[in-house]
């Protein structure tokens, strides 16, 4: 969940290392570091905070060399301070090393090096990894060649974990280290250069050529020459790959903060996820990389969803559409959780996992769990490239351009619009008639329109969160295919306002929740659906009667009784399978007014990262 940057080149590193964590402080940012190696001296400058105080840092003492690593913190083992922040340097001095992961083994590994003589400063598993290095260092033939990356090599077969890691040593200045094991890790080809990141993001201003590297696969960059090897020592021919987004679509422009800008390309978005997925007769979705038959899907009596965070409420969103539509059961895990229960599976199950970043380390791994059990497994997600991505049997791509803000907006819109188009693709291969396909698409293809009208109303609910902007308690409220949704707004809101709020099915407040409501705990009720509106409005009497104040998103040919409820969100009417994505928009829109009427930092709310690639 750390972001990593490392050049070796013919330019001077600092300035691109420090552009290269800007762009990657959204994985961390509690503290971050920079290393430069030149002349054999190895200067080192760290910070707590932002990468703006490191910058200062860093370029107003001077530091320049052609060879540096640096990296930016999300904390796991240790505090945030100084001497926990990366890169961490061996007590020799001669390595030092940046590192996402989890080194499970690192207590063993501590007690050795102790033994051997070596102590430590950090409080750190990642001070253990280096030293480690450093061990095999002194061990290697100091007239080899490939001392040290052989170095790097053996040391890795001693480590229990996750580990993506940027490497140089003092005594080897022509020569750049990589290597990844379920943390991602990407090198990026330019012209007589070379970098490497956790994140094409930290890349794609120098050069659109990169190589992801698969896990247990090591790289060495030097002498302008790329080097990929696995830790069984096979040469590997590295695969170049193409990045398919610019630099420019990853720029703030003139919005305030990345996710008001995201929030309001999800139009562009859903436009994206739609082109060229349809048949040419505008009957049903087609997609090019299932790598499933139709034949054999028409055999699939199950599909189960996984993921985590705001994409299991994408997968929540699937049950009820796929279920609606294709009528085939569904169930949804957290994808946490799925590879510890071994919960038992027919043989015609289909597994989907979703992930927006592809490297989501908990849902990587219930796809390895699921392709391990002999399931056929597909990916929705937003990487070309990813891990996710390239494991999976097949999948659907978001095109949805790079996210930078923590919390997902366009992402999830993104992966709702897919799955509606899933939905009628199942429908159409099993019971859904030509017409209603007709139609179904024709719905699909009015979304953005529709989500453009949505987002007029941004003036209104800002004038609304001002009135909500101190509540401390919130609840969200809704029924089938708006109940995830409630509990996305609900995620939205505590994640960046850290107000506390809660979502559930409405019906279900009267079992528990409806505890918590009073006049200082709001309700925000979803109701949008015309068949069930009657049961919502006496959800509403119940939390009126409580003396609550109420918040009502309805349909413009469906609003609420005059007097009812104290504001309301107006949002056009729409098919059923795109009113999960018009909804969210209200919900995104009162979070961000919210928490920057709160004054939080709205895309880097504390303790959060936007890549989870620890578990």
């Amino acid at each position: 969940m750390c972001g990593i940057v490392g050049y070796i080149g013919n330019r001077d590193a600092t300035p691109i290392l420090i552009e290269g964590l800007k762009r990657l402080e959204y994985r961390g940012y509690d503290s971050a570091g920079v290393a430069i190696l030149k002349n054999g001296n190895l200067n080192l400058k760290k910070q707590k905070g932002r990468v703006a105080e490191l910058s200062r840092k860093a370029l107003n003492n001077g530091m320049s060399g052609s060879l540096g690593i640096s990296h930016t913190r999300w904390a796991t083992h240790g505090g945030v301070t100084e001497e926990n922040a990366h890169p961490h340097v061996s007590q020799d001095g001669k390595i030092a090393m940046a590192h996402n992961g989890v080194i499970e083994n690192y207590v063993s590994i501590k007690k050795f090096l102790e033994s051997k003589g070596y102590s430590f400063y950090s409080e750190t598993d990642s001070e253990v990894f280096v030293n480690l290095i450093a061990y095999h260092y002194e061990k290697e033939d100091e007239d080899s060649p490939t001392r040290f990356f052989d170095s790097v090599r053996k040391c890795l077969r001693h480590i229990e974990g996750t580990y993506g890691i940027a490497v140089m040593c003092t005594e080897c200045p022509n020569e750049l280290v990589g290597a990844r094991k379920g943390s991602p890790l990407i090198v990026g080809i330019g012209d007589e250069e070379f970098l490497i990141a956790s994140d094409v993001s930290a890349l794609i201003s120098r050069t659109s050529n990169v190589v992801y590297l698969n896990d247990g696969e090591l790289v060495s960059l030097k002498n302008g020459k790329l080097n990929l090897r696995t830790t069984d020592e096979e040469d590997l021919e590295p695969e170049i790959q193409k990045v398919d987004w610019e630099i420019q679509d990853s720029e703030l422009g003139d919005y305030e903060h990345y996710m008001l800008k995201e929030i309001f390309e999800q139009p562009t978005a859903l436009e994206n996820a739609m082109r060229g997925r349809f048949t040419d007769d505008s009957s049903t979705a087609k997609f090019g990389g299932l790598n499933v038959s139709a034949q054999e899907l028409r055999q699939v009596d199950r599909i189960l969803f996984c993921a985590c965070g705001t994409a299991w409420h994408a997968c929540l969103v699937a049950e009820y559409l796929v279920e609606r539509y294709a009528r085939i059961p569904v169930e949804v895990e957290y994808a946490s959780e799925f590879r510890y229960r071994n919960a038992p599976l027919d043989k015609h199950t289909l597994v989907i996992v979703i992930s927006q970043s592809g490297e989501t380390i908990d849902t990587l791994a219930a796809l390895r769990e699921s392709k391990r059990k002999g399931y056929k497994t597909l990916a929705i997600n937003n990487s070309v490239g990813s891990t996710i991505a390239r494991e999976s049997d097949g999948g659907i791509y978001q095109h949805a351009g790079p996210e930078i803000g923590v919390a997902s907006t366009k992402a999830f819109t993104s992966q709702l619009h897919i799955i509606s188009m899933l939905a009628l693709y199942l429908g159409r291969l099993r019971d859904m008639s030509y017409q209603d396909g007709v139609e179904y698409v024709e719905a699909l293809k009015k979304a953005p329109e529709l989500v453009a009208d949505a987002l007029k109303l941004n003036d209104q609910i800002e004038e609304m969160a001002a009135k909500y902007k101190d509540m401390q308690d919130c609840l969200f409220l809704g029924r089938q295919d708006m109940f995830p949704i409630a509990l996305e707004g609900a995620l939205k809101l505590k994640e960046i306002s850290y107000i506390h709020a809660e979502g559930y099915p409405a019906a279900e407040m009267k079992h528990g929740p409806i505890a918590l409501i009073g006049n200082e705990c709001p309700a925000i009720v979803l109701a949008t659906q015309p068949d069930i509106h009657t049961k919502l409005l006496s959800n509403i009497q119940e939390v009126k009667a409580r003396g609550a104040s109420v918040i009502s998103v309805v349909n413009q040919s469906n609003p609420m009784p005059e007097g009812l409820v104290d504001d309301q969100i107006v949002i056009p009417d729409c098919h059923r399978s795109i009113l999960p994505t018009l909804a969210s928009i209200p919900m995104q829109l009162l979070s961000y007014h919210i928490a920057k009427m709160r004054g939080c930092d709205v895309d880097k709310p504390r303790n959060l990262a936007k890549s989870v690639t620890v578990e």
